[in-house]
């Protein structure tokens, strides 16, 4: 396997056809604004945008087209015509394989930034060849692109499900239950121990549903159903400001379409309207 991050003499040189470049400054990427449309940037060389970069990160292949990573300084200002914006708010601008392709670029692009030292002596890492890692010429220790699993839930309870507003919002609303997986768990575990500490509820039948790559910074979403097994809500006060049962048709606000949650809850609610349609 080649190596994934080069310099860009060593990338540029093999680009001969516009590909799309996923340009980051803090945890923002530029966009082409075309009328009321946002768009990745398609070019064949950053210096179009007045770009300099000293590191590019090959992503692979996306609708026929080379996808590249790259990272700019704070100081750096969006050409005439760009901006900068957040995932979260390109997420209905851009299709979803684009979308993807942005947020393994955002992950790639902050371990980069953040992985330029060792972690164990300090000393200045160097990239491993033809693998996606970083290597210490000091005392050896590799990095690879950091990965935090974590847990997401729909827990059910006969045709209601479970709905918390956690204190992390800043608007009303109320999602599934999330958290990050502890060393030595299984998924399942976590699973149990986040329902059980944030609302004080026990689950069974826990059943794998989907997962979703998180850029914020670095998180694997892996979502389940569990049916309601024992006990009442008694909300952790830390965690969640409020939380009950929910039926599918008086629901409180919910997440966007963004998120793997929206899909779980959407999921629920159409269950239960082909569940009134049978019962009919």
């Amino acid at each position: 396997m080649e190596s994934k991050t080069a310099t860009p003499k060593e990338i540029l040189q093999n680009v001969n056809t516009p590909s799309y470049w996923f340009i980051f400054k803090g945890n923002k990427m530029l966009v082409r604004e075309v009328g009321h449309e946002l768009m990745v940037p398609m070019i064949s060389d950053p210096k179009e945008l007045n770009i300099k970069p000293t590191r590019v990160h090959s992503l692979g292949i996306l609708h026929g087209r080379q996808c590249y990573g790259i990272d700019v300084s704070e100081s750096f200002s969006a050409p005439v015509g760009f901006s900068f914006q957040g995932l979260w708010f390109l997420y209905d601008y851009l299709d979803d394989e684009l979308f993807n392709m942005a947020i393994k670029a955002k992950q790639v692009v902050i371990w980069d930034r953040t992985s330029a030292f060792c972690g164990r002596c300090g000393a200045k890492t160097k990239d491993r060849e033809r693998e996606r890692a970083k290597e210490c010429p000091h005392c050896g220790f590799i990095m690879f692109p950091r990965i935090s699993p974590a847990i997401i839930v729909l827990v059910e309870k006969e045709d209601k499900i479970l709905l918390a507003r956690a204190v992390r919002f800043k608007e009303n609303i109320y999602s599934v239950l999330a958290g990050f997986v502890e060393p030595g768990e299984t998924l399942e575990e976590a699973v149990e121990r986040e329902v059980e500490e944030e609302v004080g509820i026990k689950v069974k039948n826990i059943e794998y549903f989907g997962s979703q790559p998180w850029p914020f910074p670095d998180s694997l979403m892996i979502a389940f159903v569990a049916k309601y097994k024992s006990g009442k809500i008694n909300i952790n006060k830390d965690e969640i400001v409020d939380a009950k049962w929910f039926s599918h048709d008086k629901l409180p606000n919910i997440p966007g379409n963004i998120s793997i949650a929206r899909k779980m809850i959407d999921w629920f609610i159409e269950k239960q309207n082909r569940n009134r349609k049978i019962n009919k």
